[in-house]
């Protein structure tokens, strides 16, 4: 394990793996695999070091298209990474598998582990990977901004009454958010508490039926099912009187430089919906 630096004036570099890292030099090649921090290190400025990402890092569109890819968030396909030669690699707890990361950190000098469990997370996540690759200013720029969404998300919730809500992320199963998810401390800043509020389940599977009369909005999220217009009415015939409505799951799930405008989505569409 690298020397901690918790003893200099330099803030420690310290990922959620515990692990305290470096800053990286001018020549860092970066391969990330989790889409919401592929699009962080670019709104950070760092895309030109980016030699790598997963085929489901789609933000920003024309910035990614020329970055190789190297499989999905689950299927990393190894041969492919090793070929890029990265100095870095940037993982998260969610989205890949712990067996993989294992396997490159065999041969990758450094492994970032990422995993944001609440919005506020984000301010940490900010100033590693900015204090790693030498952009801490735009780090803090990216704090303050994530500040002020976050100040008006909570002046708005405090205006009105907590509400329950149900948020489908799956059909066939059905399946929704449990209480312990970054989705759902996403939506309580906004006074939505997701149901149901006491499973152990991260991403438990339900009958939404059995929610008819006990909430009075279904939210459908665009990921990681495809929610559409045409499963509205199938969702309201199973939860009679409750308001379904579809919203942006990356607007909700993706941290990194995402959440500022989630925030800001989320309070727009919580003035739509419930105004």
């Amino acid at each position: 394990m690298t020397p901690s630096r918790a003893s200099t004036s330099v803030p420690a570099l310290v990922d959620a793996a515990g692990v305290t890292h470096r800053p990286a030099g001018a020549d860092a090649r970066i391969v990330s695999l989790v889409p919401s921090i592929t699009e962080l290190l670019c709104d950070l400025g760092l895309a030109d070091q980016i030699a790598g990402r997963t085929g489901f890092c789609i933000h920003p569109r024309e910035t990614v298209r020329a970055i190789p890819k190297v499989g999905g968030t689950k299927d990393v396909k190894l041969d492919k990474l090793r070929a890029l030669g990265p100095t870095h690699v940037i993982v998260n707890v969610d989205e890949n598998r712990r067996e993989t990361v294992e396997e490159i950190a065999r041969f990758v000098p450094h492994v970032i582990v990422t995993h944001p469990r609440a919005p506020r997370d984000n301010l940490a996540l900010y100033r590693l990977i900015g204090g790693l690759f030498g952009r801490e200013e735009e780090a803090e720029r990216l704090c303050a901004a994530f500040e002020e969404a976050w100040a008006q998300a909570r002046a708005d919730a405090a205006a009105r009454e907590p509400r329950e809500v149900l948020y489908l992320i799956w059909r066939d199963p059905w399946m929704t958010v449990g209480p312990d998810t970054y989705v759902s401390r996403m939506l309580a800043a906004f006074g939505w508490r997701t149901l149901p509020a006491d499973s152990d389940d991260r991403y438990p599977e339900i009958d939404p039926a059995a929610y008819a009369g006990r909430v009075g909005h279904v939210l459908l999220s665009s990921e990681p099912f495809h929610f559409r217009e045409r499963h509205v009415p199938e969702v309201e015939a199973l939860v009679p009187g409750a308001r379904v409505s579809l919203i942006d799951g990356e607007m909700t799930s993706w941290y990194g430089s995402r959440a500022i405008a989630g925030l800001r989505y989320l309070a727009d569409f919580t003035r739509r919906t419930e105004g």
